[in-house]
């Protein structure tokens, strides 16, 4: 089970989402979010990130020139963007050397499986809720009849007591959580990371 944690700001928690043993790690650049930091400050974080670890910068609905330039500053080697991008945007992405993560709400996906059931399969998948980041859980039985491909994530509204059934039920490749291990909206708490992390592998 692929584990990634995200809205990391500070080293004391990333060092211990490594350390809980998290699959990656997620900066978020969006601006508008009390996780947002900058290129220069990620820079920093990911010196001290094994290379086993997947290091993410995390965009929403900003221009492609800008999320290259910043994932670049920063040093991440995953970009996922979370705001409709087109298609090429994420070929301009993979094409500058990065990985890639295609994050869509669950309407959306249902939307995008039936106009473009190949493209949907061309990057990884990132499933979420309605509204993305609202920490919100969302009936994963509306995936029955579209599965999506291997390996896919499953975010929205997991937190330690929740991410084992959830897994359970929508068998995706791995999951995301940002707000379930906050004890403060935007503080991650060390204690429910490494719960998040052993419960996730529990199940997974």
């Amino acid at each position: 089970m692929f584990v990634k944690i995200c809205g990391l700001r500070e080293p004391v928690t990333l060092e211990v989402a490594i350390e809980a043993g998290a699959d990656a790690v997620g900066f978020v650049f969006a601006p508008g979010s009390p996780r947002t930091v900058a290129p220069a400050l990620v820079r920093q974080l990911v010196q001290e990130v094994p290379q086993a670890v997947q290091t993410v910068g995390v965009f929403r609905k900003q221009p492609i020139d800008e999320v290259l330039r910043m994932a670049s500053e920063a040093g991440v080697d995953t970009v996922q963007l979370h705001g409709g991008e087109p298609l090429a945007d994420f070929e301009r992405v993979r094409s500058a050397g990065f990985g890639t993560i295609r994050a869509l709400s669950i309407h959306e996906y249902l939307q995008e499986v039936e106009r473009d059931p190949v493209g949907i399969r061309a990057h990884r998948l990132l499933i979420d809720a309605p509204i993305p980041g609202a920490g919100e859980v969302f009936d994963t039985s509306e995936l029955q009849a579209h599965p999506p491909q291997d390996g896919w994530l499953l975010a929205g509204g997991l937190n330690p007591g929740n991410v084992a059934e959830l897994i359970r039920a929508a068998r995706p490749g791995g999951v995301d959580v940002s707000s379930g291990v906050e004890s403060v909206r935007g503080q991650k708490d060390a204690a429910l990371i490494r719960a998040f992390v052993a419960a996730a592998r529990s199940a997974g």
